[in-house]
């Protein structure tokens, strides 16, 4: 399969990879945990402008009529800026949500989201935790009878939780599921959660791989300024080995991500297991990528000061969030031994 991007798309990408260079520095993101929320909605409003949270939208919403095999782009800019707004929640999952829910919930919030005027957080049971719950207008919730609600920000309880990173805002939510609030049941409610996760999985996995390739830049900036010996520390093999190590993972799970991307654009049968392999790459990729980069930056990577915590941490962060790898791993394995992919004695993976 061909997932060469068209000069079109490779534009929007430095588009936006130049906008988020920018308006999101390593000082704008610090001082954005000073603030109650750690979220600006001036700069939401920015990247509205540029499209970033209507590129699925149809364009009858004010939308980009865009699908995920775009949006994976931007979302790999996302990641390597380290930006903190709600992109992967309300872009990402609330808007391909709503445009499967229709009706007036679309009508109503849709274009409030491409003109960058609300913010829609998603919950599901596999991220006990609501991201962004804390500066959402709209929830979208699944209730413990497994039905799915739109729930406005007045009529839910926030409860904020701890988390290791500064950028990422988690809550427990609580609120009282009734007629009022249901918006789908049953197999209907089912299914559109089983979209969710994928959506929610695949958005996360996007942003890791931007994550890693910042990390490998991060060190590769630090070894060539920092000498030993004489001599800058990248000009040592292991050094050399260790970075390379990471950039193999990482384009490794680039086209995984990709793959996944147009199965989930494209409803193909097998959209699941190309998004827990998807995840399951690029997390392994950043997580491994974050801690070479600790060991190249030495001591001095552990302090506060030096930018690269900013990237660990969202490396650390969206690996665990929309599915921990125990959970996409389980995914995989089911598929393989049990599922769609299991084979039998004389049969191969040819085709599958």
């Amino acid at each position: 399969m061909d997932f060469r991007f068209d000069d079109d798309q490779e534009l929007l990408q430095s588009t936006v990879r130049d906008f988020l260079q920018g308006e999101v520095t390593p000082e704008v993101i610090r001082a954005s945990w000073e603030t109650d929320t750690a979220r600006s909605p001036e700069l939401w409003k920015r990247l509205a402008e540029i499209g970033l949270p209507g590129l699925l939208l149809p364009e009858a919403h004010g939308g980009m009529g865009m699908s995920e095999e775009e949006m994976v782009l931007l979302l790999e800019e996302v990641g390597r800026a380290a930006l903190a707004e709600p992109v992967i929640g309300t872009a990402a999952v609330a808007v391909p949500l709503l445009c499967d829910l229709g009706g007036s919930l679309a009508d109503t919030w849709l274009p409030r989201i491409a003109a960058g005027e609300c913010v829609v957080a998603v919950g599901h049971p596999v991220s006990p935790f609501v991201e962004d719950a804390h500066v959402a207008d709209l929830l979208l919730l699944p209730a413990a009878d497994g039905s799915l609600h739109a729930v406005p920000a007045a009529e839910a309880e926030v409860v904020a939780e701890p988390a290791n990173d500064p950028s990422r805002r988690i809550s427990k939510v609580r609120f009282d599921a009734g007629a009022s609030t249901r918006v789908a049941s049953g197999e209907e409610a089912a299914e559109l959660l089983a979209r969710t996760l994928d959506r929610g999985a695949l958005a996360c996995a996007a942003a890791l791989i931007g994550v890693c390739d910042r990390t490998i830049e991060l060190a590769a900036e630090y070894t060539r300024e920092r000498k030993q010996f004489g001599k800058p520390i990248g000009s040592f093999q292991a050094v050399k080995h260790m970075l390379a190590n990471v950039k193999v993972k990482l384009e490794y799970a680039r086209p995984v991500v990709q793959r996944a991307a147009h199965s989930v654009a494209h409803g193909v049968a097998l959209r699941s297991v190309h998004v827990s392999m998807a995840k399951l790459g690029a997390g392994e990729a950043a997580t491994h990528g974050a801690k070479t980069a600790l060991q190249a930056h030495g001591a001095i990577g552990y302090t506060w000061e030096q930018d690269l915590h900013l990237w660990m941490r969202r490396a650390w962060s969206l690996d665990r969030a929309w599915g921990r790898s125990s959970f996409h791993l389980g995914r995989v394995r089911e598929a393989l031994f049990e599922g769609d992919l299991a084979i039998g004695p004389g049969t191969t993976f040819a085709g599958a």
